[in-house]
């Protein structure tokens, strides 16, 4: 049995910050590489050169989208911000937080008998740093959820 998780000051973020800036860095980076292309090829039509910064406006929204989910704690219950729903859970809602190996992300066992994907605590780049944020929201969970259903 491992050392019990201290739980974490409320209110708290979990997101993946270095997912969540590697995104955001290549969105940026593509809008403006399409921008200087459809301004310093001068045989483009204006038609055209607006078509190249809206394609990168495109990448970089669908980056942006991509780099949203978050969990977010509080007294009250959890948050949860996918890619394009948020969902506010009271702790008693929440039964159990699961990240299994192979996951791509968190899991909530809900009390109507559903699983919601938070994907704001995901394993891909820093595995370690999900493991710890997902062992903290599981204490969270334990202790406020527990706690009220007395």
């Amino acid at each position: 049995m491992s050392a019990p998780v201290p739980l974490p000051d409320l209110p708290v973020t979990f997101r993946p910050t270095r997912t969540r800036a590697v995104l955001l860095t290549v969105g940026a980076a593509l809008f403006a590489v399409l921008t200087a292309i459809a301004l310093l090829l001068t045989r483009l039509g204006t038609g055209e050169k607006l078509t190249f910064v809206l394609t990168g406006a495109l990448f970089f929204g669908v980056t942006a989208l991509f780099s949203r989910p978050k969990v977010v704690a509080d007294d009250g219950g959890v948050t949860v911000v996918n890619l394009t729903t948020r969902r506010r859970l009271t702790w008693p809602e929440v039964l159990r937080v699961n990240l299994r190996s192979g996951d791509p992300w968190v899991y909530l066992d809900l009390a109507d008998g559903t699983s919601l994907p938070a994907m704001g605590i995901q394993p891909g780049i820093a595995k370690e740093r999900a493991i710890r944020d997902a062992r903290a929201l599981r204490a969270l969970a334990e202790e406020y959820g527990t706690s009220s259903r007395d």
